[in-house]
């Protein structure tokens, strides 16, 4: 795939780039590794600082930086300002509670005498260059969700993004260097997707971390457990969204639709299957379908589009061919459901009901705005259904019941439960997923703490 920024409303390619060379490769990846001698040094109130003047700049940006991400993948730019805005307060909120979540942690006493020791403490050391492979869908939100904590912590960030989205790529790169990093710390890495073998083998990568495909997954993975280097894998969802009788329909409708739909449906957090109790079932359907059918899809640029394009053609065509597949087995398509005539890579918002075991999108995700819906008989069958996926990112649950809530609580596969809310990410909060969801944790003290060197530090009496 060439490293270019080709515009989905349109198809037109704006801005192609030439890989780095191995000479350029080496030159930086040397200097990942001499900077991290010296940044490991630094306090925690001086990174804060350098965060901080990101968070900053990334501030005064927002309008220009929005522009770019919309232009390279298509989200509606008042939703890319937003994601910039994001990420600046995700900068100061580890630039103010790093320090706090890697403090030395003190064993209890009473172990540390059985020990026969006089004194111990635990201690939270980075691990060094930390590489990080991304995708294009959020390409602001998902690299500082890694380097904000990783740069806080002590280590050196190299980013190999996705190459539909280079000048996203590199002005991160540019920003922290204006904020007063040295070079080395954090790096963008303009290769292809083969290079990333090989980088990761390098000695000098202590540890990666993967937002991405189920495949790209399994590869990192397998490379980095021969290796026997850390790694954090977030990959795909197919996320539940489960609306039982005691709900508010209305405002569960409401927020179904853009649960659905945020970032043109490309979210690997987006909810995605529908599950509603019967009882409730056609109240929220026809809410559902009607609020799908209105959204405004259009030129992403424009203030007013609620739906852009998708970030690629193939991407449009992957989403067809599940479309298509759930028609042939027999799926209603209650609203959308045909590509537009037209420039660039649209897909209409569409809701399909009558979902079998049998059709691809019941067990594969729709990257999209894609949405499936099921009815469930009662609690257990809505169980069920959402566990019936081989992804457990997230999930979202509806109800005012109690007793409802902590089932779904104890029984969802899932790495998060939202009640009477969708599914957003925060930095208080971990995020991340389990089956093949992937492993780890990102945000809040999990994630910080996993590209650490947890010391145990013991004195003898």
């Amino acid at each position: 795939m060439p490293i270019a920024t080709v515009n989905p409303a349109n198809g037109e390619t704006l801005k192609t780039y030439e890989a780095m060379d191995e000479e350029e490769l080496e030159r930086r990846l040397q200097l990942a590794e001499a900077t991290f001698r010296t940044y490991r040094t630094t306090t925690f109130a001086e990174r804060a600082r350098l965060l901080n003047r990101a968070a900053d700049l990334l501030d005064e940006d927002q309008r220009e930086i929005g522009r770019v991400m919309t232009t390279e993948m298509g989200k509606p730019v008042k939703q890319a300002r937003a994601e910039a805005a994001k990420c600046a307060r995700a900068m100061r909120w580890y630039a103010e509670h790093a320090a706090e979540l890697l403090a030395d942690e003190e064993p209890a006493a009473a172990d540390v005498k059985d020990s026969g020791g006089a004194r111990a403490l635990v201690r939270y050391r980075p691990l060094g260059p930390v590489l990080a492979v991304i995708p294009w869908n959020f390409p602001l939100w998902q690299v500082v969700r890694f380097a904000a904590p990783a740069l806080m912590a002590g280590n050196v960030g190299l980013l190999k993004h996705a190459s539909n989205v280079p000048q996203t790529a590199l002005y991160l790169e540019d920003l922290f260097h204006r904020a007063g990093f040295t070079e080395g710390c954090f790096q963008t890495l303009l290769v292809g997707s083969g290079a990333i073998d090989d980088i990761l083998r390098d000695e000098r990568v202590k540890a990666a971390t993967l937002t991405g495909s189920e495949p790209a997954g399994r590869a990192v993975a397998s490379t980095a457990g021969e290796m026997i280097k850390k790694t954090v894998l977030e990959l795909g969802g197919s996320d539940p969204y489960v609306v039982m009788p005691s709900a508010d329909v209305d405002r569960a409708a409401r927020t179904a639709v853009t649960a659905r739909v945020q970032n043109n449906g490309q979210s690997c957090i987006a909810a995605k299957r529908f599950i509603v109790h019967t009882d409730v079932y056609d109240a929220f359907t026809e809410r559902f379908v009607a609020g799908m059918a209105a959204l405004k899809v259009g030129d992403p640029l424009a203030e007013e589009t609620e739906v852009g394009p998708l970030a690629s053609e193939q991407g449009r065509s992957d989403l067809e061919e599940l479309v298509d597949d759930a028609r042939r087995g027999g799926a209603a398509v209650l609203c959308g459901g045909e590509r537009p005539d037209g420039p660039g890579w649209y897909y209409p918002p569409t809701v399909l009901a009558g979902i079998t075991r049998q059709m691809r999108i019941h067990r594969e995700e729709a990257f999209g705005p894609v949405a499936t819906l099921y009815r469930a008989a009662d609690l257990d069958e809505a169980v069920l259904i959402a566990n019936d996926s081989p992804f457990g990112l997230s999930s979202n649950v509806w109800t005012q019941d109690e007793a409802e809530v902590d089932r779904f609580v104890r029984d969802l596969e899932a790495g998060g439960v939202y009640v009477n809310g969708m599914t957003a990410s925060h930095p208080g909060f971990p995020f991340g997923g389990v089956k093949r969801s992937g492993y780890g944790r990102e945000l809040s003290g999990h994630g910080i703490r996993e590209f650490c060197n947890i010391t145990t530090v013991w004195h003898g009496a």
